[in-house]
């Protein structure tokens, strides 16, 4: 498993050529600005609204993946995330590249597709999910040649408390 400090860098750079994160073409910004709180940007239960950098390759992957699980995805490209991510109640332990809203649940990072399923089917009383860091082998950090690491999707509330929900 990835260091956590350097997870955290990892997450802040996360344009720069760091684990394989801009080894992608990155995608031509969409113009956007955040909402003022997480109510107003809550899609309906297949709609999930990203927030991302604009120049980050492997949130693209994770966009591109989501839609291939079914899911509508609007992206919405921001040169600061640390704003949305307050708002959100991301903690920072738990914070990675991107953030996603959907039917109200905060999804942090590279969750994979059949978690958010089981979160939006099962509703259980979290604030929502995340994958910290920038896991290789996570949904959009496939690096080819390398193994996928092992690594725990957390669930997290509104106070910051955290569970496993699933081990990967």
């Amino acid at each position: 498993m990835t260091h956590p400090l350097l997870l955290g860098l990892a997450a802040l750079v996360c344009g720069a050529a760091v684990l394989g994160c801009a080894d992608r073409e990155p995608r031509k910004a969409q113009a956007a600005e955040a909402p003022a709180g997480v109510a107003v940007a809550a899609p309906g239960a297949n709609e999930i609204l990203v927030y991302k950098s604009p120049t980050c390759g492997c949130c693209s992957a994770w966009v591109d993946y989501m839609r291939a699980n079914g899911y509508r995805v609007t992206v919405r490209d921001l040169d600061d995330l640390s704003g949305i991510k307050g708002e959100s109640g991301v903690p920072m332990a738990l914070r990675s590249c991107h953030t996603g809203i959907v039917n109200g649940y905060v999804i942090e990072g590279h969750v994979p597709a059949e978690d958010v399923a089981r979160l939006l089917r099962d509703k259980p009383r979290v604030a929502g999910l995340a994958v910290p860091g920038m896991v290789t082998g996570s949904p959009g950090m496939d690096v080819p040649g390398q193994p996928a690491e092992h690594y725990d999707v957390v669930a997290f509330d509104a106070e910051g408390k955290t569970t496993v929900f699933e081990a990967r």
